[in-house]
């Protein structure tokens, strides 16, 4: 969504906050360059499933030598198109405040940018931030240019990047169908505090959990290793369904979620 006004500004970086893959950066000095800003939590699945289009994004238009998915060596990230991607990590559970973990999920998921640490959801102040996943676009003056809240509208921040750029490119295809421009998706049930277990309506179920042990999902067992979002079971599309959860000892259930599938033909 573009920008109601062209003098919004963007808020500095806190310099007492910590960061991960760079050792500080100031907004300051990205004089010039557009900015894309994403807030996100390792612990939402709604940041998990928006999480590959911004690696995605970074590599494409940063410089970084790492090819998205589905491309060749050469296409995209062989060259610095300018942007500056940076993720502001706003823990929303409690597992995700914690600085190792964090870390330990910036390596896990494969990030290369800079994550800003942000556990006391001060930067998340200082934009008064809406919600998880969010994000900004600054334009080259360190104007907000373009934003979106939630999941959806890739095509839409892509082609924002590209305009500031200066540049033209296909755009990532949609990673799941739901993605698609013009997808047209059903409301999905509401998340649930805890573990959940009964009907249900969405795209697909996903647990946040902590600690080490096992769940068993509708009788399938799942591992958990470390805190964070796990898919627990994945449709085609919109279905109504039954979960049966069962959380297995050293391991906490913090909330059920459910994520949008496509409606019905």
């Amino acid at each position: 969504m573009r920008a109601p006004i062209d003098t919004i500004l963007a808020p500095a970086f806190l310099t007492h906050l910590r960061w991960v893959n760079v050792k500080s950066l100031r907004m300051g000095q990205q004089h010039g360059k557009p900015v894309l800003i994403e807030f996100w939590d390792f612990c939402r699945p709604n940041s998990m499933r928006t999480r590959p289009y911004v690696n995605a994004w970074h590599e494409r238009y940063s410089g970084r030598r790492v090819p998205a998915s589905g491309t060749r060596r050469g296409e995209v990230g062989d060259r610095d198109d300018g942007l500056v991607v940076v993720g502001i990590h706003s823990p929303g559970f409690e597992p995700a405040r914690e600085r190792t973990a964090v870390e330990a999920a910036v390596k896990r998921l494969g990030i290369n940018h800079p994550v800003l640490l942000d556990p006391d959801l001060e930067m998340w102040r200082e934009y008064e931030n809406e919600g998880w996943p969010a994000r900004y676009l600054f334009d080259g003056r360190g104007v907000l240019f373009d934003y979106h809240y939630g999941e959806g509208a890739y095509e839409e921040t892509e082609l924002a990047i590209q305009e500031l750029l200066g540049i033209q490119r296909q755009p990532l295809a949609p990673l799941r169908p739901e993605d698609a421009p013009d997808a047209q998706l059903e409301p999905q049930s509401e998340d649930r505090e805890g573990a959940y277990s009964g009907p249900y309506e969405a795209g697909g179920v996903w647990g946040v959990l902590d600690g080490e042990g096992t769940v068993r999902v509708n009788g399938v067992e799942l591992a958990v290793e470390h805190p964070g979002a796990y898919p627990l079971i994945e449709h085609e599309r919109h279905t109504a369904g039954v979960l049966e959860l069962e959380v297995g000892p050293g391991v906490q259930c913090l909330a059920t979620c459910f994520t949008p599938g496509l409606a019905s033909p």
